[in-house]
């Protein structure tokens, strides 16, 4: 099943997909936050036969906006951490991006030319935690997740470096595309599923999830390890070679490009970089 947060009439409201259909559950779920659907763990069945059907032309909105910080996994595909041509592969390298970071899945990304030159993508798997839970084991590490989505780790590579720390040049307004939907973990495999970055049409990025160096279960673990994982968390599960600060020469986003982020069996993100 997919989950989704959409607009009618100027109001957000709670859908779902199965079998390609989607349907309006706002009434059937009695909110219009997928956040407190997460949280409160959504058990009750859905009757998709007295739910409206939704066209497909509904403007999608980003799931959600977390309550606490996105938490990012960096340097976690090899080949890219070779492109960045940085130090410390194969350490675990954690960051967050601010929830004022985060945008729809078709919302502009705010180009904030006056503060970098240097704007760049990343598109990476995200994971949504359902169920609150600390030092979690690869035995019960998935029992705790409620879906995956798609996310872009849009990036100030310039503040980045002069701040040292990662948050100011991550956690831009805009900096998060997230969405469209939120596919349950029941429904997904994420050990093998292709993400691809597309900038103005050009493929930019193009790899598979089993090339992680830490898989979702080893990222579940380390970073429950003495900290606890609320529901409703996002964790990006970080990216694959081809951003343009690891092109010759380094090729960055300017006003007017058109990004794209696709991820088999859940969707894609399409932002468009915006004064």
């Amino acid at each position: 099943m997919k989950w989704f947060r959409f607009e009618q009439e100027g109001r957000a409201r709670i859908g779902v997909e199965v079998e390609q259909e989607r349907y309006d559950v706002t009434e059937q779920v009695y909110t219009d936050s997928l956040l407190e659907v997460i949280v409160r763990g959504f058990e009750m069945d859905l009757d998709l036969d007295v739910a409206p059907r939704l066209q497909d032309s509904v403007r999608l909105l980003a799931p959600y906006i977390p309550s606490r910080n996105v938490i990012c996994v960096g340097k976690n595909y090899a080949d890219h951490i070779k492109e960045m041509d940085t130090a410390g592969a194969g350490k675990f390298v954690l960051f967050t991006k601010a929830p004022t970071s985060v945008v729809g899945p078709f919302d502009s990304i705010e180009r904030h030319a006056g503060l970098t030159d240097q704007l760049d993508y990343e598109g990476e798997l995200a994971i949504i935690i359902g169920t609150t839970g600390r030092d979690l084991t690869p035995e019960n590490a998935l029992d705790h997740v409620f879906g995956y989505s798609i996310i872009n780790d849009v990036t100030a590579r310039d503040l980045q470096k002069e701040h040292v720390q990662f948050f100011r040049g991550k956690s831009l307004d805009g900096f998060c595309p997230f969405g469209p939907v939120i596919v349950t973990e029941d429904s997904f495999d994420p050990t093998d599923v292709l993400v691809e970055t597309r900038v103005n049409g050009q493929l930019r990025q193009s790899g598979s999830t089993k090339l992680m160096l830490r898989d979702v279960v080893t990222i579940l673990t380390e970073v429950s390890r003495g900290m606890t994982l609320e529901a409703g968390d996002v964790i990006a599960t970080g990216t694959p070679a081809g951003v343009g600060h690891g092109m010759t020469p380094p090729t960055y986003l300017q006003d007017g490009d058109v990004v794209d982020v696709s991820i088999e069996g859940i969707g894609h993100l399409q932002n468009k970089v915006k004064a």
